[in-house]
């Protein structure tokens, strides 16, 4: 039987894929974030100076040329001078004659209507007195400024009000010693009120001060001779004995330091003692 030849197979070659490579997409450059500019938001109102430390002399005279400002968009320091006739305090800007003018404090003062748009752009954002040998009044800043008193004022008394006893004699302790253990429960309720009225803002840090009635506790123990303060005031030692304690930590109060030390499982341990000598 004759052989039959194999069929032979041609194989195509296979088509090439065709990759579409997309070009990257340039990404947009970050936009650096343009300063304010000292004129942004400028009102156009009379506006009034007064000189700094309550100086009331009958008559002052701050420069008003031969002073430079840098500025940050131009990169360098700009003159100025105040020129009455100019519509700018740059020199750079300045056209024609410059008729330089004198600025004068009186009584400590100095009124500049609204019409010197000049003068008042040159006291109020470029001048480098400004805060520091005068300042600009602005009732605005001042009412918002005395409201936050107020309101801090009335969160003081309120916390006197209802403060414990406990945490009362610690802040009052803290504020006028030893002398609270003579005073009366009403006593130390209206000298409470007092400080929180005079002094609202450190009144209630003393009340949220979590270590203000450690610290207070210490305090009485000294004073009953329980624990006893070196000297030196280095160190605390027990007042029946002499043994020492703790050690104070350099430049640190005493008090802070005991108050920080009764929270150590050695001093959760005095504590306790001195807690059951004191009843």
């Amino acid at each position: 039987m004759a052989k039959t030849k194999k069929e032979e197979v041609v194989k195509e070659p296979l088509a090439k894929e065709t990759v579409t490579v997309e070009a990257p997409k340039p990404q947009p450059k970050p936009v650096a974030k343009k300063k304010p500019h000292p004129e942004d938001g400028w009102e156009v109102k009379d506006r009034v100076y007064y000189l700094k430390g309550n100086k009331k002399p009958l008559s002052a005279i701050i420069k008003a040329s031969g002073l430079y400002y840098f500025d940050e968009e131009q990169g360098y320091e700009r003159e100025l001078k105040y020129c009455k006739n100019q519509k700018s305090p740059f020199v750079d800007e300045m056209k024609g004659d410059q008729r330089l003018e004198h600025i004068i404090f009186r009584s400590g003062a100095l009124h500049v209507p609204r019409e010197k748009q000049t003068l008042q752009k040159l006291l109020s954002l470029y001048h480098p007195y400004k805060g520091r040998v005068y300042y600009e009044w602005k009732p605005k800043a001042v009412a918002s400024s005395q409201i936050d008193m107020l309101k801090m004022e009335v969160a003081a008394l309120n916390a006197a009000m209802n403060v414990d006893v406990d945490i009362a004699e610690a802040v009052m302790r803290a504020e006028i010693g030893s002398k609270v253990s003579e005073m009366s429960s009403s006593e130390l309720k209206r000298d409470m009120l007092l400080f929180a009225k005079k002094n609202p803002r450190l009144f209630l840090e003393l009340v949220t001060d979590e270590n203000i009635q450690l610290r207070n506790f210490g305090i009485k123990a000294v004073e009953l001779d329980i624990l006893k303060l070196s000297g030196d005031q280095r160190h605390f030692m027990w007042g029946s004995t002499g043994r020492k304690l703790m050690t104070v930590p350099f430049d640190e109060h005493p008090y802070n330091a005991l108050a920080a030390w009764f929270k150590t499982d050695e001093g959760m341990e005095i504590y306790s003692n001195i807690e059951k000598r004191l009843k």
